[in-house]
């Protein structure tokens, strides 16, 4: 191991130390603040000293203290990325162990690409998603409840899944449509939903190789596009992506980032498989810690809490694969949590 990750370890290690002793102190707040320039609400828990109560949210009960005033937690703001179609509840877990570690957590709504509306599902949330966590950040830092309470010089963000993909352009990295139209060009039944999403799926019948067919006309049609798309928020230093979508990048272009990586991975992800993804930005990112890794977890082992009632396709790569502990996820938000404190803290 070499000095750089024993200095990670060890101040990953020794934070977590700290949150052990601040967590039974903190409650959780919910509030929600208005996004700006036509973007959705961002969703933000925080550090609170009212008494928490039931809260329903969808098919999720959350413990927290709604509207509740704002108590000063480590002045410290960590920013979450969700995933297509995604939601702040199925990171609630992680935001509550952010909080319990004196973080305030913002989880800005992708605009097109959540619960409520996927229309730009893919490259063209891609697009967007980096500059709505910027200007979420701004919100933040211009609301009277929260603004007092925090320093936005130096922010943390995680994002999972298409939130670790914005989470990596946060991170320095550069990527473009083209990229992975080759990339679907050359692997597209090895790594079949990164190219086709939810819309089929694979029996090993003989309608296989006419649905790749009519995949690559598709990806030649809507991913005719070499820019580099690229975002850079000077405040943003330190940065953990799960699960991330990264066939799509220059993975040269994280050698030269200036924030803290980290990566937590998903052995068993048939969304977004690893040696494709995760594992070549690892390879390529000799600076980036390698968080946690989970051998028997898919790629929904990070949502926390799981949403219920997955059917078809959905069920399949999101829900756990047999033998996976799902009590292990909690570990992993504390690891989480403390590469956030080793990083953002004095």
């Amino acid at each position: 191991m070499s000095l750089r990750r024993v200095s990670i370890v060890l101040g990953v290690l020794s934070a977590a130390f700290a949150i052990g002793w601040s967590s039974a102190r903190a409650s959780v707040g919910l509030a929600e603040v208005a996004g700006a320039d036509g973007d959705g609400p961002i969703t933000v828990f925080y550090p609170t000293s009212a008494p928490a109560a039931p809260v329903t949210r969808g098919p999720f009960v959350v413990s927290v203290a709604w509207q509740a005033p704002p108590s000063r937690g480590n002045g410290r703001l960590i920013a979450i990325s969700h995933g297509s179609g995604g939601a702040p509840w199925v990171h609630s877990d992680l935001a509550r162990a952010l909080v319990e570690a004196g973080f305030v957590v913002a989880m800005p709504e992708h605009r097109g690409d959540n619960y409520k509306d996927m229309s730009l599902v893919g490259p063209e949330s891609w697009k967007r998603r980096p500059a709505e966590v910027s200007r979420a950040i701004d919100a933040i830092g211009k609301d009277p409840r929260f603004a007092p309470l925090l320093a936005l010089d130096r922010v943390g963000v995680y994002g999972m899944s298409a939130g670790g993909h914005t989470a990596l352009s946060l991170a320095g990295g550069r990527w473009s449509p083209g990229t992975l139209k080759r990339h679907c060009e050359a692997h597209i039944v090895e790594d079949f939903h990164t190219c086709v999403g939810l819309s089929l799926r694979q029996t090993g019948g003989l309608l296989d190789g006419l649905k790749e067919t009519l995949a690559r006309a598709v990806i030649r049609l809507k991913l005719d596009d070499d820019t580099w798309y690229t975002h850079a928020d000077p405040r943003v230093v330190a940065i953990v992506s799960g699960v991330p979508f990264a066939a799509d990048f220059d993975m040269a272009s994280f050698a030269a980032s200036t924030a803290s990586l980290a990566l937590v991975t998903a052995s068993r992800d048939r969304w977004l498989v690893p040696r494709f993804h995760s594992a070549k930005v690892l390879e390529a990112c000799k600076a980036c810690l390698h968080l946690a890794d989970m051998p028997d977890g898919g790629h929904g082992a990070l949502l926390s809490p799981l949403p219920p009632g997955l059917t078809g396709v959905a069920a399949d790569l999101l829900n756990d694969p047999p033998g996976f502990d799902r009590s292990a996820v909690a570990d992993i938000e504390r690891r989480i949590a403390a590469f956030f404190a080793g990083r953002l803290l004095p």
